[in-house]
């Protein structure tokens, strides 16, 4: 059995060790031709390879039996050429476009390939690649003859080319689809068994966690329900040869695109998965935005740069078009008509683009944004509260959705993360913490004012909520409560098996799946009677609640910023719907859309989105793989490095989040122990999940603060980041980061520890006394993270009750009259006074110091002594919505008193 390291390699590092297994199979053959190396090494790295090899179309048998044979033959020249043409191929892609890289004795193919992108090179007429699974029961020997017979359907007016990859089980199908990116499409016949005909350790370690059970039921159907599972973008066909109708009448049929009478359709299979590539590479927007631009266009409206004559005709700003090319001058308009849509009342091509998105994310409906999420999340937040409705909502969530309750008059149920003081930081919001926050609004008879539970997922930092599991226990409480999940940073989250159950859209479908199923009602109807009539608080708090099937309304919105994580321009960001109630908020969200959304939106911007989910579709869970991958090898290069790790840390769970909301126990990525089954355990069952791709790397321990180190990675490395907290940075992997990258931060982080080293050697016992005190403040001299105190009691309306919901809008439009405020100096005696004294101090704004980047006072608040130590402690050189030289901004107590008798 191999060791659990090498299984989550194997499996989690799938993309890049594949090509890294052929560059070793190569060095063998090698010295094998040199002498320096033995044919049994080659065959028995043949061997190991077999089974992975078998769920990818090239090599194919035919190669792959080619170089066993001239092993076999001790031809260890020729396998020597072989092995490279093979490794080649694979990494240059070369194979997708040259018939020769196929050939076994084609003695001319380049031992090189060309290695630029096809766009960076000539252009000409190339057709995308991919590949399609095909499950039969044919013996394996059958394969290369099958696969000829399907490449002489190939036409010269195909848009695309395929190659077929041929499994003969249950359990290869599900293995070729979770290893092979480059399957699109799998044809499904019926008959094969459900065992691998391969047994090796890296098989089981991953189906077995999958829990798919040695059983009876086999069949194509429930195949096509297993693959849509791990790849529900995936376009499956089955062929069957007998009673094809009553196959196409079973509801399990839903996952199959087509079904054939397998004795009769070839061509029509063949034509049907052009088709279902086809229906996802289409882009409406972009492909209507391209015919645009190639017609001669006269423009009589306010967009001089439309056409771009203003910008090429000038001798002073002719550089600009120079720079970014004739076609973005070609494809702007302001106009909606001839070919283009409206983005505010889409009813054509920006129509079709934005169902073609909900398709693909899982979702009902999506509304296209290019003002950020921060416009999407106020959007949702507009259509879906009014004033005097509550919300509970996360202190820490982003400041759109605090502004959003600004403008909506909804009421702030706030609270709060676990903390994570050390590194100055917050978590996400524990379970009991949300079900507290309802069950005390039901005590108290408000509970019909609550419409919305507000939280981001994942947070910046990659905490990702369980949110089946969250959304369940609140709907047992709630039926209708509505759901709004912040996924800024993880909408390619849709487009991994591993990450999609932990989103909003992918968590609703498995609820509606289940409450389709008899079994919910029985699940619920068993659970009532054990809790009884009318269970306590404390009885509810300590259960995992189910909700009645029968009453829920599933009512779920999501923000995706997909200019974060897919291939869109900046502020591209999308808002996702699955609501049983759509219709009755549809004309609200319009609204929001006319009061959010730019009359003049983008036109690039838009295609951009349109493509972006073509390439989703049709890609992603190859890119996201490879965005996980690239982060699990940055984590171990990090911690493992001898010198790096003096010095730096790359976290894992097991410092990011806390012990009991880790129910399986998982630590770390490689930590002892570790394997695939453990990561499946996690994220099915842990409260909290960390996003791999999100990677907290702790600098204190180097002596730099999060600013400083920031700035030193992009003033002398050119490496960028975002977000910093005050002993750590934040680096993120994403479709866009290759191994290359992964070398150029390790060279340069070796670089910044052997400065360190070298500082400390030369400078003597002074300097590491310096250097030791700067750990110490960034490490240990932390300041306590305040929780949010409480509204003042002016804004939070009924007298006696207990639950902290409060008026932010009246405080925060109070402000507006200048009379009405007074500044108070952070630090001074009149601060510390009106602590002891009073009377209260009570923000008149946000302050939004970054980082954190969470708001420590909103507008109503009550400032406490907890805050202003934070305040005083931060040494940060950005804090919106406080003025240094005046002090704090609060509202004056006699405004407060004003207030107060009214």
């Amino acid at each position: 059995m191999a060791s659990t390291s090498s299984q989550v390699d194997e499996f989690l590092l799938i993309h890049s060790s594949r090509p890294d297994s052929w560059r070793d199979l190569t060095h063998l053959t090698d010295g094998w031709a040199q002498g320096s190396a033995k044919r049994g090494d080659i065959e028995a790295k043949l061997a190991g390879m077999e089974a992975g090899e078998g769920y990818h179309a090239y090599p194919g048998p035919v190669l792959f039996g080619a170089l066993g044979e001239k092993c076999a033959a001790s031809d260890a020249a020729g396998a020597a050429l072989l092995a490279r043409r093979i490794s080649n191929a694979l990494l240059t892609h070369s194979y997708r476009e040259r018939p020769a890289d196929w050939d076994t004795d084609d003695k001319s193919a380049a031992e090189t390939a060309e290695v630029l992108p096809p766009t960076m090179g000539e252009r000409g007429a190339r057709r995308p690649y991919f590949e399609v699974l095909f499950v039969n029961s044919q013996p394996a020997s059958h394969w290369p003859a099958l696969a000829a017979e399907l490449r002489r359907l190939r036409r010269p007016e195909d848009d695309f080319v395929y190659e077929p990859v041929f499994v003969g089980s249950f359990e290869d199908a599900v293995c070729a689809v979770a290893s092979n990116p480059d399957i699109i499409a799998a044809v499904l016949a019926e008959g094969f068994p459900y065992r691998s005909r391969y047994d090796v350790p890296i098989l089981r370690s991953l189906l077995d966690p999958l829990g798919e059970p040695d059983a009876p039921d086999i069949s194509a159907l429930r195949l096509g329900q297993v693959l849509k599972r791990i790849r529900p973008e995936l376009d499956l066909y089955l062929l069957s040869d007998h009673d094809v109708e009553a196959l196409a009448g079973d509801p399990a049929a839903d996952a199959m695109r087509r079904i054939f009478y397998q004795v009769e359709e070839p061509l029509e299979t063949h034509l049907a998965i052009l088709e279902g590539v086809q229906a996802r590479f289409e882009t409406p927007f972009f492909d209507n935005l391209k015919k645009y631009a190639r017609r001669p266009i006269g423009t009589f409206h306010a967009l001089p740069i439309a056409r771009g004559k203003s910008v090429f005709n000038s001798d002073w700003i002719r550089d600009m078009g120079e720079f970014y090319g004739i076609n973005l001058f070609l494809a702007e308009s302001s106009a909606t008509t001839g070919g283009l849509d409206s983005l505010l009342e889409p009813t054509g091509n920006i129509k079709r683009a934005q169902e073609m998105a909900a398709r693909a994310f899982g979702a009902d409906h999506v509304f296209f944004v290019t003002n950020g999420t921060s416009t999407s999340n106020k959007m949702a937040v507009q259509a879906l509260t009014a004033p005097g409705d509550i919300v509970v909502v996360d202190r820490n969530c982003h400041k759109s959705h605090h502004y959003g309750m600004v403008l909506t008059g909804a009421q702030p149920y706030y609270v709060e993360a676990f903390p994570m003081t050390e590194y100055s930081m917050y978590g996400a919001v524990p379970l009991a913490t949300i079900k507290g926050a309802l069950l005390a609004l039901r005590r108290e008879g408000r509970l019909d004012r609550l419409k919305m539970l507000d939280l981001t997922n994942c947070t910046f930092d990659g905490h990702m909520y369980n949110v089946r599991r969250v959304m369940e226990e609140c709907l047992a409480i709630k039926p209708d409560l509505i759901f709004l999940w912040d996924e800024a940073w993880s909408g390619f989250a849709r487009f991994s098996p591993f990450l999609r159950p932990r989103t909003g859209m992918g968590a609703a479908a498995d609820i509606e799946q289940w409450l389709r199923d008899p079994a919910s009602v029985t699940a619920y109807d068993a659970q009532r009677a054990e809790l009884g009539e009318a269970p306590s608080d404390e009885t509810l708090l300590a259960t995992r609640l189910i909700p009645d099937p029968r009453k829920v309304r599933l009512r779920v919105y999501q923000t995706n910023s997909t200019h974060k994580s897919m291939s869109a321009i900046r502020q591209g960001s999308m808002l996702l719907v699955k609501d049983v109630d759509f219709h009755t908020v549809e004309a609200q969200f319009h609204e929001a859309v006319f009061t959010h959304a730019s009359t003049s939106p983008n036109q690039q911007l838009i295609a951009s989105l349109d493509v972006a989910r073509r390439q989703m579709e049709l890609e992603g869970y190859g890119l996201v793989m490879n965005a996980i991958e690239i982060a699990l090898r940055i984590r171990r290069a990090v911690n493992e490095h001898p010198l790096i790790s003096k010095y730096f840390r790359m976290l894992g769970a097991d410092r990011m989040i806390p012990a009991e909301y880790r129910q399986s126990g998982f630590a770390d990525f490689f930590g002892p122990g570790v394997n695939w089954g453990t990561l499946v355990k996690a994220m099915r069952e842990d409260e909290f999940y960390l996003d791999p791709t999100r990677m907290t790397l702790v600098c204190g321990t180097a002596g730099f603060d999060g600013t400083e180190f920031k700035g030193l990675l992009a003033s002398r490395y050119n490496i960028q980041l975002n977000k910093t907290s005050r002993n750590s940075v934040l680096l993120q992997s994403n479709i866009n980061n290759t191994r290359s990258d992964v070398a150029l931060l390790i060279r340069v982080m070796v670089e910044i520890c052997r400065s360190i080293e070298k500082r400390l050697a030369d400078g003597g016992a002074e300097v590491a006394a310096t250097f030791a005190a700067r750990v110490k403040s960034l490490m240990t001299d932390v300041p306590d993270l305040p929780n949010f105190s409480h509204f003042h009691e002016v804004f939070r309306g009924d007298a006696g009750r207990m639950t902290p919901e409060g008026d932010m809008r009246s405080a925060f439009f109070g402000a507006y009259h200048p009379e009405l405020c007074e500044y108070v100096p952070l630090i001074g005696a009149e601060c510390d006074r009106r602590l002891r004294e009073g009377p209260e101090m009570v923000s008149a704004n946000f302050v939004i110091p970054y980082p954190p980047g969470f708001p420590i006072m909103v507008p109503g608040q009550v400032l406490t002594q907890e805050t202003i130590d934070f305040m005083r402690k931060l040494d940060v050189k950005e804090i919106h919505g406080y003025e240094k030289a005046r002090g704090l901004k609060l509202l004056k107590p006699e405004a407060i008193a004003a207030r107060a008798k009214r």
